[in-house]
Order: C-alpha cells, then structure tokens, then sequence
C-alpha cells in the first residue's frame, strides 16, 4: 500500500513525493478541462500539480489530507482548495464548498513517501524511531498501543488479513512472550521480534508486511476506504471518472467490487428483467500497472494498480 515514483522538485527546491503512474493516472481522470476534480489522497501534491496543470483557468480542484506536513506543502493556487480533513467525510466537504457533482476522483491509496522516509514518524523499517505511525499524528491511537494491549484475537486479524502473512502464529507468540516483560516502545522493538519469526532470505518483505497491518489499524484505513467509496456514486457527475491505485489485495477488491457491481461487496443488483445494475461503466478491463522503467527507479510502486471508472 505504499507509493512513490521518482522524485518531485517544488519551486522552492524541497523535494518531497513523486506519484506512481502519474500520466496514466490524470490522462484517464481528465475529461473537461474548466470541470471540478478531487484528489482524495493529497500525500505530497504530486497528482494534484499534474490535474493544476491540465486545468483552464475555470477548473476547480479539491484536495483531502489529514497530514499537516501535506497542508504545508500545498501550491499557491486560486483554483485550489485543501481540506484538512479524512477524505471519510468527502460528501460533507464537497457539499460545503458546493461542489457537488463532481468531474473527477482521484484516490492513491497508501502512505506517501515523505511519510515512509520521516522515520520519527515510526513508518520506516531501516530507521528507528517511535511507534506511532499515525497519518494524523494529533490524535488516535498508536502503534505502540495496539503491539502493547490487543489480545491475541485481535493480533491474528491484523496480522493476517492486513499484512497478508498466511501463518502468523510464531510472530504473535513473540509479541506476547516480548509483552511479558517488556513494553513496545520503537520499530526497534517490533523489528527485533519480528526478524525471529521472519522468513530466511524474505526479512525485508516479512517486516514490511508487518509494518503494513500495524499502520492499516492504526488509521483504519480499510474502514476509511469503504466509507469513501460508496459516496463515489453519489458525488460524480453523469460521464465522469473515479480512478483509483491501490497497494493490496483488499483495497484492489473493494474498488473492483465497486466499479462491477456498485458496491464494496460486490453483490449484484439486477433489475427486473435480470439485467445487472450499476451506476459505473469499467473503463480499464484490467487494472493498470506501473511500466518496468517506473518500477526500477521506484521499487514502492511494484505492488500498484489503478481502476478507473466512469458515472453512466
């Protein structure tokens, strides 16, 4: 779930985030240049910068991030308005601001780089740094919450549906037996368990996938995803688009499930004649992925997949 590409240089000489399949993405997303567009997912303005530059002097784009570091990086520009806020509440804001219906959705689901790469903030695995790993760092509970107080139950979920590890037994068993006598208190701590349990030869990605479960939880992130998906119809002007990448396995099926069926879950609605109902026409039949030379200067992007929809 996490993004990145090559690197973006702003004007004042900061480099920050650079966006996966940038030009595939806003080449999709674009389809009046004087319409209203929403990046739901900020991060380091890499697409947004992109969308301001295919706009006319007409265009509106809107922006969500609850990231302060995101609010401070935010371009100069009239046609731009930044909601400091978690893209869960999207209808709210759009009608606030008046901008419903919408030409345009733009959603690069993940961690951005700058967040990956501030290790204090407790996302990165080569650094060691608090256990926080909060998108909003002001409020909500921690990493280090969750590795020091959720029951073996609770562990057992996140570990192996948000991380993906098949067989977490032996990684759950060492944060218990670490808990006995100890509080996690920095990635050092979940490292140093995590690497008993890790796969020889697969450390790097095991720890990843750890990392991955800790953070989903602690933003919920899944439950944020659906709460925004299923306002995607409600917001979206007849003929226009929702593009979407994803970095795992369930964000891709929610999206998928949603643009097939009009929602998350994928249960079809059919009329009376048995013909299928959705307010979505699939626009790329199979997702997207990053080209070779993209992935080689951007290893993050490897798991990327973009879905794009368009309104009937």
């Amino acid at each position: 779930m996490e993004k990145q590409a090559a690197n973006i240089e702003f004007d004042d000489g900061m480099t920050y985030h650079n966006p996966v399949m940038l030009s595939e993405s806003i080449d999709y997303l674009i389809t009046d240049p004087d319409g209203i567009y929403v990046d739901v997912t900020y991060g380091g303005g890499g697409h947004s910068r992109e969308i301001l530059k295919r706009l006319g002097e007409n265009g509106r784009l809107i922006v969500f991030d609850i990231d302060s570091d995101a609010f401070m990086n935010r371009p100069d520009d009239s046609r731009l308005t930044f909601v400091n806020q978690n893209y869960r509440y999207l209808w709210n804001y759009l009608k606030y601001y008046d901008a419903i219906p919408v030409n345009g959705v733009l959603a690069d689901l993940g961690v951005s780089s700058h967040q990956i790469d501030d290790y204090e903030r407790g996302f990165a695995i080569r650094k060691d740094g608090e256990l926080d790993m909060r998108m909003n760092n002001q409020s909500g509970k921690t990493a280090k919450d969750i590795l020091n107080t959720y029951s073996e139950e609770e562990l057992t979920h996140i570990f192996k549906d948000y991380g993906e590890i098949e067989k977490p037994y032996f990684l759950i068993r060492d944060i218990l037996n670490f808990r006995e006598d100890n509080f996690f208190e920095t990635t050092a701590d979940l490292k140093a368990v995590a690497m008993k349990s890790a796969p020889r030869n697969k450390e790097f990605k095991y720890l990843s996938q750890v990392f991955q479960a800790v953070r989903i939880e602690v933003n919920s992130e899944l439950d944020a995803l659906g709460e925004m998906l299923r306002q995607i119809a409600v917001i979206l002007k007849s003929g226009g688009r929702v593009a979407v990448i994803s970095y795992h396995s369930l964000e891709d099926r929610m999206v998928k499930n949603l643009f097939k069926t009009g929602n998350i879950e994928g249960v079809e609605q059919k009329d009376f004649y048995g013909n299928k109902i959705t307010p979505f026409e699939v626009i790329t039949r199979k997702p997207v992925v990053p080209s070779d030379d993209e992935i080689t200067l951007n290893g993050r992007a490897r798991s990327a997949k973009l879905r794009v929809a368009q309104k009937i």
